[in-house]
């Protein structure tokens, strides 16, 4: 049931931060009530299984894949991006289960996620100052599409439906093909001495399907053929957000996507963000950065799930503190979060907070800090006797050059060569297969799968990455 006096519009009798501010009140109205029209973009049974696998990442039986782009572009909705984006997360995701030990579950930041959130309402753009810009369903990057428009959330809908259906399309017709393991591009790692290293891990994943043929599971298996396509994305434009939202059986459900997170500058306890998202039953993300106080955190928690023991897996958080602020910041929050008895899934997001602005005035984030974040983040959880259940990563599956360092050694002076993203820099293809094999190598030397001085190399990496002589400067975003 919902719970008590909430309804999918009772945040509006609450303060909201980063809501358009839209100049035609009517024509806003006429975009919601169309939205509320039309059918959802996932199934409620489709809501429900994810909610079964993400309480199997909270007992500890799968491990959490979520990425994708840092805010999607309609343009990019076409046939050959939409491929890339499924097969890097479908890619990255068999090396995980390779270093985990235990099945991933796949969610992408994709089929919605366009809406982002601004630290202004306005910015500087060819000397002359104008609304800001808050991602294609609000306005467009160009200065004459910068008023915030509503038939840009329709658009939003119809550009979501049309990439999530493709997505369908292709994971059902053989794309997520396990025997294509044998035949993936290492070429980012030819003149690397890890391709030999992650060449073996390739070679096992494949003579694990070997051995599953020889255990009778025919090569036409629809399990070996087929993943499972869950879609997420930052649950910020309210008004958007309450239309996509159903009653079902008396359970209010978000149709629009099957995972939506909270953002650092929203979860404000009495605002309107939390208000909306205590209501409804799809799981949630919630990013727990450096500026959120210990104190608040578990108080947060509660009001968002009401029934933790009904409920499990219902609550992710994502931690994206930066290199240089997690040994300080995680402990705090495990710490209060156990001593509370609730049982999250934890996350790690190692890019938000390494974000930096390079000389050229190009945003970038260095490799080196995203997976020094990641390691350190692994070793304080064991440390603690808690667990990364997940990780959460703004990529893409094309050769872009936006993030510094990786297997390519991209450097300041190459961001401009192809630099596409409107906003964030995500990894690109070489160095998101990068950060998977590293993260793998790493679970695996959890499970004793690795030699003994394995161990001992990767904690003197994490304490080389978190010296501070050897961090650069890091731009609150």
């Amino acid at each position: 049931m919902a719970p008590p006096e909430w309804t999918p519009s009772s945040w509006r009798k609450l303060p909201v931060k980063q809501q358009a501010p839209y100049p035609d009140e009517k024509a806003l109205k006429q975009a919601h009530d169309k939205l509320k029209t039309l059918p959802g973009l996932v199934s409620v049974r489709e809501i429900e299984d994810l909610k079964t696998q993400l309480a199997d990442v909270a007992a500890g039986r799968r491990f959490l894949l979520q990425g994708g782009d840092c805010a999607e572009r309609f343009q990019d909705c076409q046939p050959e991006l939409i491929e890339k984006k499924l097969k890097i997360m479908i890619q990255m995701s068999l090396v995980l289960v390779w270093g985990a030990r235990m099945p991933t579950v796949r969610v992408a930041r994709m089929a919605g996620q366009f809406a982002k959130p601004r630290s202004s309402d306005t910015e500087m753009l060819d000397g002359e100052k104008v609304a800001s810009f808050r991602g294609e369903n609000i306005n467009g990057y160009e200065k004459e599409q910068r008023t915030p428009d509503p038939n840009r959330l329709l658009e939003g809908y119809f550009h979501s439906a049309a990439t999530l259906n493709y997505g369908r399309v292709l994971v059902s017709s053989g794309l997520a093909d396990i025997h294509d393991a044998g035949k993936w591009d290492l070429d980012f790692v030819q003149t690397s001495s890890r391709r030999e290293e992650y060449q073996h891990m390739v070679s096992e994943i494949t003579d694990s399907l070997h051995f599953v043929h020889m255990c009778g599971v025919g090569a036409d298996s629809p399990h070996l053929k087929t993943v499972d396509l869950f879609v997420s994305h930052e649950g910020l434009e309210l008004g958007y957000e309450e239309t996509m939202t159903r009653e079902v059986d008396g359970k209010f459900y978000n149709v629009g996507t099957d995972f939506l997170w909270i953002g650092d500058r929203t979860r404000q306890l009495d605002h309107a963000h939390i208000e909306y998202f205590r209501g409804i039953e799809n799981p949630i993300g919630v990013k727990v950065g450096p500026s959120m106080a210990v104190e608040d955190l578990v108080p947060l928690i509660r009001k968002l799930w009401k029934d933790p023991e009904a409920n499990p897996g219902k609550i992710t958080l994502i931690t994206r503190y930066g290199c240089g602020k997690v040994a300080d910041l995680l402990p705090k929050h495990i710490a209060a979060v156990k001593a509370a008895g609730l049982k999250v899934i934890w996350s790690c997001d190692p890019c938000h907070g390494n974000t930096i602005v390079a000389e050229n005035g190009y945003k970038t984030r260095p490799f080196d800090r995203i997976f020094g974040e990641l390691e350190q983040t692994l070793e304080i959880h064991r440390e603690a006797g808690s667990a990364l259940g997940g990780v959460h990563f703004e990529l893409t599956g094309e050769n872009v050059t936006e993030c510094i360092g990786g297997p390519q050694g991209i450097d300041e002076g190459d961001l401009p060569l192809r630099y596409t993203s409107y906003c964030d820099p995500r990894l690109n293809y070489s160095q998101s297969m990068e950060v998977a094999f590293l993260l793998a190598k790493n679970l695996s030397v959890h499970h004793d799968l690795a030699p003994l001085n394995e161990k001992s190399k990767m904690r003197k990496r994490s304490m080389e990455i978190s010296d501070p002589s050897k961090r650069l400067r890091a731009v609150d975003k």
